[in-house]
């Protein structure tokens, strides 16, 4: 029996934030001396050598308590060093003293800026310095508090570490002086150079190889920002070290590495630039940290959720220069409210400009704007005479002179409003318009194709590289040749072309496709006539979506479809359709190894754009959905994500697996048609092995989803081993190449059901009554014969044919695959392989030519002969007629 803990009853509590670095350790030191009767409760941390170090040497230097042996009723006061954030401190000290104590004292020692949701503390000494121990050790040298050579070198360690030896250029004065204290007390430069050296392991080399061939770098807000983002299943220790170093190697100003480890997303970030605090940065993900270094921990999100979210965050937070002053048009052209349309377009030629401020009374007093498209339209309807304020916009943004990139690209780009008034202090200084706005992004991405306006900002934040050489591996010249001229015919419109989604990603997993997919920035209709004028193919169009299918003379066909963005108005509905961009078209796709294009254009042919992450999850062989809400919008993702993971033996990422489950539980099927599900079932058992995927329906429990008592137990599942046996054997006869596999597999999937059951199902999934009749009717006939068959075994050939021959080839497979025993499938592999196809020559009219008399007794006869020949007692057709003759002697 275990010894029950003793409880201690302190008065103090010191603390510091989680994953602990050495200036939280020896900042906990210090205020112990500082506070004597205090007990620690030490937050933990990720450090391997940080904890090894701390466990064999400092454990008895400081009166650490584990949380369960403390009563906190008797706690007065609680010492915060090296963070004043809530969220950071350990969550029980968040329980038991924040959220149920408001009676505690709070002293606060931090050297980190503040932040709007920090703690507030009766006693707060917080200074600008490189750690938190300077503070303290200034505080312990004032008191003439004594330590131990030890205390004195973790001490300086603490110091060394948080301001990089002293390069950092967040170190003060008084770190110098603290450390210098330090080292007059006894601290061991020797062992804090064998604690601050950090070589990098072997192991840790794959690691940074990884962070440096996934880095991008965003030009945002004039700042260049690196982005790692990778993924391990398993943990990765000393992250941070490996992002210093990748700092260095690379000699970066600024980086975020975004890890995937076990079930949990880390943010490392490092920065040498005053224009991006990643304490502050990070602070938004649930983090925090200095300005120079910062990191996070995020649960519950995809690595393509963090990384868009971090680029939101840094689009509002990094502050590079003044944006506005480049873009300004000034002083910006005003016409008043009253001034004719006609004179407007006047106004419009003279300055060569195409959208104009109005103002009504006071040039200040901004009331709307007009287009040259609005104007034209006006005179094309001879309204010229009419004010401009009768058909002027007067739903508009405006911005500061303060406004940042992000804020201009969306009253612009996703307001569609082509000019934007600047306000300072209540007086309009000038305009940017949507040409300003373009002129800036092309200019900045050099390496980019923005130069047609409708471009928006659709390929902003892409990893991208130029694949060709893989590409002329790969495929085959003629496929080639045909991307290319799809390419040339996109440039003759104008339009940016990119083959997308599958054939992509199967591309790069070196599987055959030959359905090409592509997505038209543009007109996707309009472009696929004029490609299948170039062609002389045909096209159909699906207006509706902004679809059409491009057919060639050889029957190849061509999906084209317009950008698109998809939104759906309730779950399972189906979705709304609007135009969009490549990189908001591919955001609505399923999973994010479906979101790779490759631009076809000429000037860029065999770029491969990446917005999502989806080349680390082919390489990670891992199914991850874009969004947390993909399921919800359209549940039948579900069964794709399945059928992929069983296609590609992917696993499916562990936050996409929960999310299911999500799905499920709260039933977001209910709203979803009966046919849509069956459409995916279908879909799945089509594959060349669906039972993984059959296991996995199990698994996530999507069977009760088809029907509440639809049984897919361990006996189903043999069954559909057996099929697959089976239908591997067919296939390798090359016999009958017509016939469907998921008719063979349902039928399996049935076959347990009460009958009752299989019709429901059919009635749920509104299958067509040939199919209906097929897998149940036909089936249950089919389960009879069987029976009948593994009874009368051996018996004669014409019997076998009398059993079986009223079955379609899928019947005939699923007996097969059913049946128990051996000496059964040996029957019906021979029935199917030498009976099926048995004829005889005798027809009716050598009955005719014989004498006798048409009618219901031809049958009868033909069916004798026909038995006779089966059972090998008849060759030629002399042999047919003579045991006729022999039958029915004139």
């Amino acid at each position: 029996m275990s010894e029950k803990k003793q409880l201690r009853h302190p008065e103090t509590i010191i603390t510091s934030h989680v994953n602990s670095d050495f200036d939280s350790v020896a900042s906990m030191l210090a205020a112990q001396k500082l506070y004597p009767d205090s007990l620690v409760i030490f937050p933990g941390s990720q450090e391997k050598s940080l904890r090894d170090f701390f466990i064999s040497s400092t454990s008895y230097l400081i009166n650490v308590a584990h949380p369960d042996t403390i009563d906190f009723s008797t706690v007065e006061r609680l010492v915060l060093v090296d963070t004043r954030q809530k969220k950071r401190i350990p969550p029980v000290i968040t329980t038991h003293l924040i959220n149920q104590r408001s009676d505690v004292t709070i002293h606060i020692y931090d050297h980190h800026p503040r932040h709007g949701d920090d703690l507030i503390g009766s006693l707060e000494v917080c200074e600008d310095t490189g750690a938190t121990v300077t503070i303290l050790t200034r505080m312990l040298r004032e008191k003439e508090i004594d330590f131990s050579d030890e205390e004195a070198t973790i001490m300086a360690l603490g110091i060394y570490e948080d301001t990089g030896s002293f390069t950092f250029s967040s170190t003060t004065e008084a770190d110098f002086h603290a450390a210098a204290f330090l080292l007059s007390k006894g601290a061991n430069l020797s062992t804090i150079s064998d604690l601050m050296v950090k070589e990098i392991r072997a192991d840790q080399i794959t690691w940074l190889n990884a962070l440096i061939s996934e880095m991008v770098c965003h030009r945002i807000n004039g700042v260049d920002i690196n982005i790692s983002t990778i993924s391990s299943s398993a943990y990765i220790p000393n992250l941070a070290t490996i992002v210093q170093k990748l700092m260095k190697i690379e000699e970066l100003g600024t980086l975020f590495a975004i890890v995937l480890m076990e079930n949990k997303i880390n943010v490392v970030a490092r920065s040498r630039m005053g224009e991006a605090d990643v304490g502050k940065i990070l602070s938004d993900l649930g983090g925090g940290g200095h300005p120079y270094a910062a990191s996070a921990k995020i649960s519950d999100k995809t690595l393509a959720q963090v990384e868009q979210e971090l680029l939101d965050i840094l689009e509002k937070m990094v502050h590079g220069q003044n944006i506005v002053h480049e873009l300004i048009s000034s002083p910006p052209i005003l016409i008043d409210a009253l001034m004719p349309c006609r004179e407007a377009s006047r106004t419009m030629t003279r300055y060569d400009i195409n959208s104009l401020l109005i103002f009504k009374g006071d040039r200040h007093h901004i009331v709307g704007f007009i287009t040259r498209q609005v104007i034209e339209k006006t005179l094309y309807h001879k309204l010229d005479h009419l004010p401009v304020h009768e058909y002027m916009n007067s739903e508009f943004a405006t911005i500061s002179p303060e406004a940042q990139l992000s804020e201009i690209e969306h009253k612009i780009i996703d307001g569609k409003q082509r000019v934007l008034p600047v306000i300072d202090n209540d007086k309009v200084i000038g305009v940017v318009t949507r040409t300003d706005l373009f002129n800036y992004l092309v200019s900045r991405n050099k390496n980019e194709d923005l130069e047609n306006p409708d471009l928006e900002n659709s390929i902003r934040h892409a990893k991208k590289r130029n694949i060709l050489p893989f590409i002329n591996e790969r495929l085959d010249k003629k496929l080639i040749a045909l991307l290319k001229e799809i390419g040339h015919a996109g440039d003759q419109m104008n339009f940016d072309l990119y083959v997308v989604g599958g054939f992509v990603r199967d591309l790069m997993l070196y599987r055959e496709s030959d359905d090409i997919d592509v997505v038209v920035e543009g007109d996707g209709i309009a472009f696929a006539r004029h490609l299948a004028r170039i062609k002389q193919g045909r096209c159909n169009t699906h207006r509706e979506f902004g679809t059409a299918v491009v057919i060639l003379p050889d029957g190849f066909k061509i999906d084209v479809a317009s950008a698109r963005l998809e939104y759906y108005k309730s779950p399972a509905a189906l979705p709304t359709v609007e135009m969009s961009s490549i990189k908001l078209d591919l955001f609505r796709r399923d999973f994010t190894i479906n979101t790779l294009a490759i631009s076809l254009n000429s000037d860029g042919f065999g770029t491969l754009i990446d917005f999502f992450g989806a080349q680390r999850d082919l390489k990670d062989k891992t199914i991850r959905i874009i969004h947390n809400h993909s399921f919800v919008e359209d549940p039948t993702r579900i069964f794709r994500a399945i059928k992929f993971a069983n296609r590609f033996d992917f696993s499916i990422g562990k936050l996409t697996a929960s999310l299911i489950r999500n799905a499920v539980r709260i039933d977001f099927f209910k709203a979803l048609s009966g046919r849509r599900v069956f459409s995916e079932i279908k879909q799945i058992l089509e594959e060349e092995d669906p039972i993984s995927a059959i296991q996995l329906i199990k698994a996530y429990h999507l069977d009760k989803i088809i029907h509440p008592e639809l049984i897919l137990d361990k006996t189903v599942i043999a069954l559909m081993e057996s099929v697959k046996k089976t239908l591997a054997w067919h296939d390798l006869l090359y016999l009958d190449p017509s016939y469907q596999r998921w008719a063979v597999y349902f039928m399996v999937m049935l076959k347990r059901c009460p009958v009752r059951v299989a019709h429901e199902i059919c009635a749920k999934f509104r299958l067509a009554p040939r199919h209906k009749n097929a897998v149940i009717r036909d089936r249950l006939r089919a389960d009879d014969r069987l029976y009948l068959l593994e009874k009368k075994l051996p018996c004669p050939n014409s019997l076998l044919y009398n059993l079986l021959s009223i079955f379609k080839t899928e019947h005939i497979l699923y007996i097969m695959a059913t049946a128990k025993k051996e000496e059964s499938r040996k029957a019906i592999s021979l029935y199917y392989t030498q009976l099926k196809d048995t004829e005889i020559s005798v027809r009716g009219k050598d009955l005719v030519e014989m004498g006798m008399k048409p009618g219901p007794e031809f049958k009868e006869i033909l069916q004798k002969i026909l038995e006779a020949k089966l059972d090998g007692r008849l060759g030629s057709r002399d042999d047919e007629l003579t045991y006729l003759k022999a039958l029915y002697p004139q």
